[in-house]
């Protein structure tokens, strides 16, 4: 049998070609993006916990002040996350030491004077930032963009001109190309992405999407989903869903090379890649899931659909591929539905109950998938569901889980895990 982890590792070196930064933080054991060194939820820990509770396989337990669901991100012994008041009036970037959990920099970035309204599952930092050797990048939607030093903590720069109406808070979050940051602006009024440059902030390109939705009600305009870095037949590309189309850009100047149009609004999922297609997630009110033949320019709506699935798909967690398989689990009661990825053919599906936000985790052969209630599930990939174990901690999940070297860090709603076998830890 293949190892799923070497298989999907393979694929995903071939999918994105040239970009050697998330190979080399893959190597370098860092968690750089909201969905990890691969943009895909995938890590190369190892020896991890399958089992854990508040008094087992706990290193460090911090206490996060405020309210935020952005998913932490690492480099070298730094943590990074991002949170806020309550009321959405004050908005910080922390760095926690990954080694003993303790809050090494509290930066307030930004004052909000009068917020707007959220949806009461989101939050005001709720976008992930992202790290390099260099800096740190937060993104709080319509009340600004910042980039810190990463070592000291200090602000180098800020954008708080590229407003939007989100309606119902902020959700996507920025990713790094080299020297270009890249955001994502997807509101009722506004709908547009744009690359600045992570040594000054300055706007290297920004493009407009190109589908007129003035004709769609404004609750139909916003989308909130993260982009996508691949390579595709050798061309780097840009993979960004919006509502009602997904597009193709070229990352360096903002081009637009294709899109793909279909019905839906308020996308959070991030697409997938393998060497053939792009997985995507259609968003509200019926979310579908779309494979999508990679290739082509222009409109390709009416020539590059391979497949949907209409039943059990998400509209918030993304997705997981392994080994061939697509791994989806529905927000509300929980329904994990196993896929074979080349053919949409539905394997196995399982009730597992709850509601979801955060996105699994694929990491030492098992996917960790985490509820909003505190409850972590562990499973066996495969064309059977097996079950490993279920644990459970006092608060739940909004924030998706990740791993490095031998370790999980989970990020509830009020605190920061490290979770470890105490043999790892005394390493």
């Amino acid at each position: 049998m293949r190892n799923p982890k070497l298989s999907f590792t393979l694929a995903f070196l071939l999918a994105i070609g040239g970009h050697l930064v998330a190979v080399s933080a893959l190597h370098a054991q860092n968690w750089p993006d909201f969905r990890g060194p691969t943009f895909q939820g995938h890590s190369d820990a190892t020896l991890l916990p399958v089992k854990w509770s508040e008094t087992e396989n706990v290193r460090w337990k911090t206490e996060i002040p405020g309210k935020g669901w952005s998913t932490p991100v690492i480099w070298e012994d730094q943590l990074w996350l991002t949170t806020a008041t309550e009321d959405g009036k004050k908005l910080w970037v922390l760095c926690l030491n990954r080694e003993s959990g303790i809050i090494e920099h509290q930066v307030l970035a930004f004052n909000i004077e009068e917020p707007e309204a959220i949806n009461a599952l989101n939050s005001y930092a709720s976008p992930s930032p992202v790290v390099d050797a260099e800096r740190v990048y937060a993104h709080f939607g319509t009340y600004g963009t910042a980039a810190l030093d990463r070592k000291s903590g200090r602000i180098l720069w800020v954008r708080d001109d590229l407003k939007l109406q989100h309606k119902e808070g902020p959700g996507s979050s920025p990713i790094l190309d080299g020297d270009r940051l890249i955001v994502t602006c997807d509101g009722m009024d506004v709908q547009y992405t744009i690359a600045l440059d992570v040594k000054t902030g300055a706007t290297i390109w920004r493009t407009d999407r190109s589908i007129d939705l003035t004709t769609y009600q404004p609750d139909t305009r916003k989308a909130y989903a993260t982009p996508l870095l691949a390579n595709v037949a050798g061309r780097p590309q840009l993979i960004s869903p919006g509502a009602q189309a997904i597009y193709g850009y070229d990352p360096q100047t903002g081009e637009e090379l294709w899109r793909f149009r279909y019905s839906g609004f308020s996308n959070v999922a991030r697409p997938l890649i393998d060497d053939e297609h792009i997985y995507i997630n259609t968003g509200y009110t019926k979310p579908l899931t779309l494979a999508i033949k990679l290739g082509g320019s222009g409109d390709i709506t009416d020539t590059h659909l391979v497949w949907k699935n209409t039943q059990g798909n998400p509209n918030k967690p993304t997705p997981v591929l392994i080994d061939g398989l697509l791994y989806l689990v529905s927000d509300n009661g929980g329904v994990m539905t196993c896929l074979d990825a080349k053919t949409g053919e539905k394997i196995w599906s399982k009730r597992l109950g709850g509601n979801f936000s955060a996105s699994p985790l694929v990491a030492d052969g098992r996917i960790y998938l985490c509820d909003q209630d505190g409850k972590t599930y562990v499973l066996k990939p495969g064309r059977e569901y097996e079950e490993l174990a279920v644990n459970e901690l006092s608060d739940g999940f909004m924030a998706s889980p990740i791993a490095v070297g031998n370790a999980l860090y989970l990020r509830t709603k009020s605190a920061v895990y490290r979770i470890e076998k105490p043999e790892q830890a005394a390493r």
